[in-house]
């Protein structure tokens, strides 16, 4: 590599920083047990919401970075970012995040309905509730079926796609005050349902209060997370952002649904987004069994060390290695005058985008195919969103795929990449080009 581009990389870098410590943080406590937090999991600096996409307007008016650190309760083992952003900053009305963009998300929902529905023998009769609803990827299976079901969804934008479906939606953030309302006009659930919603509430406890307080005594509770051990075990630092206040273990989620009067009666490890759980919930009177598989995933977590802080004291430095890479190969792309360009513009590729520092000049565009995002730029690094048409137009020589937990999806949909001569490239775990 020339010593320009070295010289590139260090201007790019952002200070570096010691290890994580022990260092008492006097200005917060766990969300969920209370008890002070003092060690720094992860430290990924300043960034922007990932998902406060810009309009061209707004590329000459500030921009708000929020500090994007993780810390890991010695007591509870509830990985949480550090308070700083409100929910209502970060889901607003003009939120873009739509789960029906992704065909491989809509078949695991559909998936998951047929199930459900056999496996709780629901009918007319029944009610299913879904936190975080939003635009009806998975609620309009159960309206097709004939079922009656209730969507919650605080964020106008999602909310009326899924209204548009016939959904009945709340457009409200979930908590225990609301459950009570629900349950007060006997609304209350055979079952929840929360798919990738658990890891987004600011307060945990409140949030399982609802759960309980909307669920029929004989209800279930499904609710869907990415696995910590999962993120730990593939170095999957860029889905940490600050919309996920929380990373998610079954021993810990255990202990707070075990304070609000719940217990976990299964549990299913899924292959979505990188590796998550799927847990079974119930009223802890319940008569349900617990089964097997729950002792055989707290025995992988305890085996693995998900109590044990050395664990997380050794993940930053994978952190900052996978972020060089990246930067060093962008960098080196430009120096043989190829064209990188991206696809997705997800939450994980902010993250990744922002902590290397990466601008337009390295990664001049990324398509993603949900017009909510199109025509808009990422945040922080200002690289514009282009439809999935531009990749035939300009054909890059490497197509940088940013979401690699549906990659699979997204290399059969634009192969034809290879007809030019292109290639496909994945910074996470590691960088790979094929």
């Amino acid at each position: 590599m020339a010593l320009t581009d070295r010289r590139l990389i260090r201007q790019r870098q952002p200070t570096p920083r010691p290890a994580p410590r022990l260092s008492r943080n006097r200005l917060m406590n766990c969300r969920h047990c209370h008890a002070p937090l003092e060690h720094v999991f992860l430290d990924l600096g300043f960034a922007p919401p990932s998902n406060a996409y810009l309009n061209a307007a707004d590329l000459n008016k500030p921009e708000l970075y929020y500090p994007l650190k993780l810390y890991v309760c010695e007591q509870c083992w509830l990985v949480q970012t550090e308070d700083y952003a409100a929910a209502e900053q970060l889901f607003d009305r003009d939120y873009a995040y739509f789960s029906s963009v992704s065909q491989s998300w809509l078949r695991h929902a559909a998936d998951y309905c047929q199930t459900i529905r056999e496996r709780l023998a629901l009918d007319a009769d029944s009610l299913v509730i879904e936190v975080a609803a939003n635009d009806g990827y998975l609620l309009k299976n159960f309206v097709a079926a004939g079922i009656p079901c209730l969507g919650i969804e605080p964020t106008a934008s999602t909310a009326a796609a899924a209204e548009a479906l016939g959904i009945p939606i709340l457009r409200e953030f979930f908590g225990d005050a609301l459950a009570r309302r629900l349950a007060d006009q006997g609304r209350r659930a055979d079952l929840i349902v929360g798919n990738n919603v658990y890891a987004h509430v600011p307060d945990i406890n409140d949030f399982t209060a609802g759960l309980k307080t909307a669920s029929k005594p004989a209800g279930t509770i499904t609710l869907e997370f990415p696995h910590l051990l999962r993120l730990i075990e593939s170095a999957q630092f860029d889905t940490v952002y600050h919309e996920h206040y929380s990373y998610l273990s079954l021993q810990t989620v255990s202990r707070i649904f075990e304070r609000a009067g719940l217990r976990i009666w299964d549990v299913e490890e899924l292959t979505t987004h990188g590796g998550s759980l799927r847990i079974y919930g119930c009223h802890a009177e319940d008569a349900r069994e617990p089964t097997a598989a729950v002792a055989k995933v707290l025995a992988h977590e305890r085996d693995f060390g998900l109590a044990d802080l050395t664990v997380y004291r050794a993940f930053q430095p994978r952190a900052d290695r996978i972020k060089n890479d990246l930067l060093a190969f962008l960098i080196e792309q430009r120096r043989l005058g190829r064209r990188v360009a991206a696809y997705g513009a997800a939450a994980k590729g902010n993250t990744l985008l922002n902590y290397a520092g990466v601008k337009p000049d390295l990664l001049a565009y990324v398509c993603d195919a949900a017009p909510s995002k199109q025509g808009k730029f990422l945040p922080g690094s200002h690289i514009p969103i282009l439809p999935p048409a531009a990749l035939a137009e300009r054909q890059p020589d490497i197509l940088l795929i940013l979401p690699w937990n549906i990659l699979a999806e997204i290399v059969a949909d634009y192969r034809r990449i290879r007809d030019w001569g292109g290639q496909f490239a994945v910074a996470v775990p590691e960088l790979s080009v094929f």
